[in-house]
């Protein structure tokens, strides 16, 4: 078993995940107790062997390098502007705008997939977008920026 700590709009919930058996586990939310039916994914398939190489004549070894930290890309650097962010966790599934385009306010910018809905993001002004943050299939958290219009 599993035990969590999840924070909820303020609100403090204790969970406990039991093994999943059948498609079926129990949860315990609180102290109350579910029965949740899960989807278990597909094993991927095995990758094939790589084909064995001719072998070379060995040097003999050099003595091996420290491997060099990986550093992380730096992250661009926000457009002035209204920033949109996401309203909450999920994965983009269409931007519907692209950088240079007049929209009105109302307008849906992108579509975002959070719990198995489609949920549109609209522009909450007329304006021009002048950048855009995302690109399909790329996972979000809530308030992570999506679109800058000005």
């Amino acid at each position: 078993m599993k035990e969590f700590s999840f924070k909820i709009n303020g609100a403090e919930y204790k969970c406990a995940v039991e093994e999943i058996e059948a498609g079926k586990t129990n949860v315990t939310v609180n102290g109350n107790v579910y029965t949740v039916e899960t989807e278990v994914p597909a094993a991927p398939a095995p990758k094939p062997a790589p084909a064995p190489k001719a072998e070379a004549p060995k040097a003999a070894p050099a003595p091996a390098a420290a491997p060099a930290p990986k550093a992380e890309a730096p992250k661009a650097a926000p457009a002035a502007g209204v920033q949109v962010k996401s309203p909450l966790p999920g994965s983009i599934i269409k931007v519907l705008v692209s950088e240079g385009q007049a929209v009105k306010k109302g307008d849906t910018l992108l579509t975002l997939e959070s719990m198995k809905m489609e949920n549109p993001v609209l522009a909450e002004q007329d304006g021009t977008v002048k950048q855009v943050a995302v690109t399909p299939g790329q996972n979000v958290m809530q308030d992570d920026l999506l679109i800058v219009l000005g």
